[in-house]
């Protein structure tokens, strides 16, 4: 039986800090669009947790369910003052969700709710 989907609502306080802690896979725009775009990417195809897992001492060691990946996500980002919110519907859980997050963004963001999509 497949997950059901959940929405997941996200902030990030400036954009501009967004970065993860490996440079060739971290988020290098600046608008709320670009990234959105590259989570919704992220969560779509596994090819950046493949390339993250590559860049591990023993990639075979790695979990291969932070690999899920979800065809059908939906990631909608906007400037709300001076931070960005974001609105994330998948089927994915949670920590891969984060993990994702952490790549391209680093720690500088916040999830806030969690409901049933």
């Amino acid at each position: 039986m497949a997950a059901r989907p959940q929405r997941f609502f996200l902030s990030i306080g400036d954009l501009s800090q967004a970065r993860g802690e490996f440079a060739e896979l971290s988020f290098d725009g600046i608008s709320p669009d670009s990234f959105a775009a590259a989570l919704q990417a992220a969560l779509r195809a596994p090819q950046l947790w493949e390339r993250w897992r590559a860049l591990q001492p023993d990639p075979d060691a790695v979990d291969p369910a932070l690999g899920a990946s979800d065809p059908a996500a939906h990631v909608s980002a906007e400037q709300s003052d001076l931070h960005t919110e974001m609105e994330v519907v998948t089927s994915l859980p949670h920590a891969v969700v984060k993990h994702r997050m952490n790549l391209l963004a680093g720690r500088v963001w916040k999830l806030h709710d969690v409901q049933p999509a």
